[in-house]
């Protein structure tokens, strides 16, 4: 394991309410399965900006990927499942079996393939609780630029002006002054 993998596990692992999350994600038993994007990117900004935590994410995100369901309809009785078991409304799960229909593409072979085209590679980052209880992750664009507080375009993500307003719009370094947001 890597420097960076070493840090990266050791933030997650001092993380209570995640590791809970994680643990609760895991009973679910979908094919795949992560907490990712903003709840993970979100802590270990606040982590390297020596901030509490905050829990500033709008949602906590699991994503799967199982290619013989990909209605909606199950991941909305999943995210009420969820909801109704923790009491929080920030649950929101999706099958990225399906996100190929949202994104006009060709269908995704796995979660990581997913993954690989969401807008931000720091955000392109997921933790699960293995059978064993371990930890594991996923990040199609490693952890360099999640832990240098790095923002930049994913390279498969081809909608440069989305990118700069999604930026834009969140506001992150308002939030995590030191963030290095490069537009490209």
């Amino acid at each position: 394991m890597s420097r960076v993998e070493s840090r990266f596990k050791q933030y997650l692992l001092e993380n209570d309410d995640l590791l809970r999350d994680l643990r609760l994600v895991k009973e679910l038993q979908l094919p795949q399965s992560y907490i990712a994007a903003g709840y993970i990117r979100n802590y270990i900004w606040d982590r390297l900006h020596g901030f509490d935590y905050r829990g500033r994410h709008s949602d906590i995100d699991v994503i799967y990927y199982d290619p013989s369901d990909i209605s909606e309809d199950k991941d909305t009785r999943l995210e009420l499942e969820i909801k109704q078991l923790t009491g929080n409304p920030k649950w929101s799960v999706k099958n990225q079996a399906r996100m190929h229909l949202r994104n006009g593409e060709p269908p995704y072979s796995s979660t990581w393939e997913a993954m690989r085209r969401w807008p931000e590679t720091a955000t392109a980052v997921g933790a699960r609780m293995d059978e064993e209880d371990q930890l594991q992750w996923i990040c199609p664009y490693g952890l360099k630029d999640l832990l240098e507080l790095i923002v930049r375009r994913s390279p498969l993500y081809l909608d440069r002006d989305d990118y700069l307003q999604r930026i834009r719009k969140k506001d992150w370094k308002k939030a995590w002054p030191l963030l290095n947001v490069i537009e490209d």
